[in-house]
């Protein structure tokens, strides 16, 4: 504590002279005469009465601070809660910024290939009498039929992406694990023109116990963030293999930037985007909900889906792991 502080007041050193000088008195009206004691006495008097001071002094000084303290967090607490409101403010803007921008791009990609498709077959005044041979005109109402599904499937995946107890799909189909992910890439086939991909199935798996067409939409999500990130020509790799007894495993793996461990969970939370990550072509934008709809998807039927660093220790590798017919079947 500084020099100044510590200055003597007048008060402080006139009132305990003044009690040394009083109580002198008193002593020597009661008979006390000799001058060594009536000093003594005096100066005693003056010594308790400047401790007395400094002690009442320090507890005035103790009381303050506490208040100035209490003012200080007072102010704090009001300037934090001011903030607080602010940035909630702010995040909530930014969270209906980002449904609505979810909603049109997910939306928007569906239909637009409905409209194209409808608009191939409505090329002349009869649609059914259009320039396109059966089999275009098939795959044409194939693709209609996709779309729709995958709208429903979007929609029910938004409003269920954070349900712990969503309920089961009441009947599973069993599939071989090769169909399934073939069926996966006929879905992400205009996604993967640009890169190569490479499917590589274990032989001897069981087949699986799942909605093939759920199954399929996941693969078709992941194959879309592989591609949407990697550069073109690289390598998507698609694995399935037998996880164990009860499981089996596809593996979607890509040459891109990769996920840095501490977001690898963080990524299937709704609307959670790589800061900075953009897809390199503008038109696939995203605002992050293919891989929350890709878990809850995958664990509605049992399943579980988790990322790690692919076997080449380039880009990412996303894992689902799905259960076999058999302990599909015994679990029920």
């Amino acid at each position: 504590m500084s020099a100044a502080r510590w200055k003597p007041h007048a008060g402080l050193i006139a009132a305990p002279l003044a009690a040394g000088v009083l109580l002198a008195l008193v002593a020597f009206a009661d008979g006390v005469t000799s001058p060594p004691v009536l000093v003594a006495v005096a100066a005693t008097a003056a010594a308790v009465g400047f401790l007395a001071a400094r002690a009442d002094r320090r507890r005035r000084e103790a009381i303050e601070s506490r208040r100035e303290v209490e003012r200080l967090y007072q102010e704090l607490q009001t300037a934090f809660d001011r903030a607080s409101e602010t940035e909630a403010a702010r995040r909530n803007e930014q969270l209906k910024a980002a449904l609505l921008d979810a909603l049109t791009h997910n939306l928007r990609t569906p239909l637009t290939s409905i409209k194209a498709a409808v608009t191939a077959l409505m090329g002349t005044a009869k649609w059914y009498e259009a320039n396109l041979p059966l089999e275009a005109r098939r795959e044409l109402l194939q693709v209609i039929d996709e779309e729709s599904d995958r709208l429903n499937r979007f929609i029910e995946g938004l409003s269920t992406a954070d349900s712990r107890d969503a309920a089961k799909p009441a009947s599973f189909a069993t599939i071989p694990l090769h169909e399934l992910v073939d069926a996966g890439l006929s879905r992400g086939g205009t996604i993967t023109r640009d890169h190569r991909i490479s499917v590589e199935i274990a032989d001897g798996v069981p087949p699986l116990a799942v909605d093939p067409a759920a199954i399929a939409e996941v693969i078709y999500i992941l194959l879309d963030n592989a591609t949407k990130y990697a550069p073109a020509g690289t390598l998507v790799r698609v694995i399935g293999s037998r996880h164990d007894e009860r499981y089996a495993m596809i593996e979607v793996a890509d040459e891109g930037p990769g996920i840095p461990p501490l977001l690898r969970e963080r990524v299937f939370d709704k609307f959670f985007r790589i800061r900075g990550r953009e897809p390199l072509d503008p038109h696939r934008a995203s605002v992050g909900l293919g891989l929350p709809i890709a878990r809850r998807l995958v664990e509605a039927q049992g399943g579980r889906i988790w990322i790690e660093n692919p076997a080449s220790r380039r880009g990412t590798a996303v894992i689902m792991m799905l259960p076999l017919a058999g302990q599909a079947k015994a679990a029920s």
